[in-house]
């Protein structure tokens, strides 16, 4: 079965057309490695709920809005491979927590195995 690595992300909707030009590189980069999918989707239809929702689980602020995206890989092994190569991909080389057109704190993420995948 398939593996997926899932995203939630908060991005300053001032900021948005930086973390699409990340998000691009990162598709590149990812797939080039061997991701089978790479997805990145802003709200657009995102309410707050009475008690979770996705803005709530970002602490959404004013101005920001709720990306969410993920990688598709063959299997958990294969996310390994491919993650560890994408990691170590010397274009990805100056992108860390501070330098990030989001807030890196309030981002959730996790890998997950499929177990419907028609």
């Amino acid at each position: 079965m398939r593996y997926v690595d899932g995203f939630v992300i908060p991005v300053p909707q001032e900021r948005l057309a930086e973390y699409r030009r990340m998000a691009r590189l990162g598709s590149k980069v990812w797939k080039e490695h061997g991701a089978l999918a790479y997805l990145e989707a802003v709200a657009d239809d995102v309410k707050p709920g009475r008690h979770t929702s996705f803005p709530q689980a970002v602490k959404l602020k004013p101005g920001e809005v709720v990306v969410f995206a993920y990688i598709v890989y063959r299997s958990r092994a294969h996310r390994d491979r491919v993650n560890a190569r994408a990691m170590a991909d010397p274009r990805l080389a100056g992108m860390n927590a501070g330098n990030v057109p989001f807030d890196g704190k309030r981002m959730f993420w996790g890998g997950f195995k499929a177990f419907v995948d028609e």
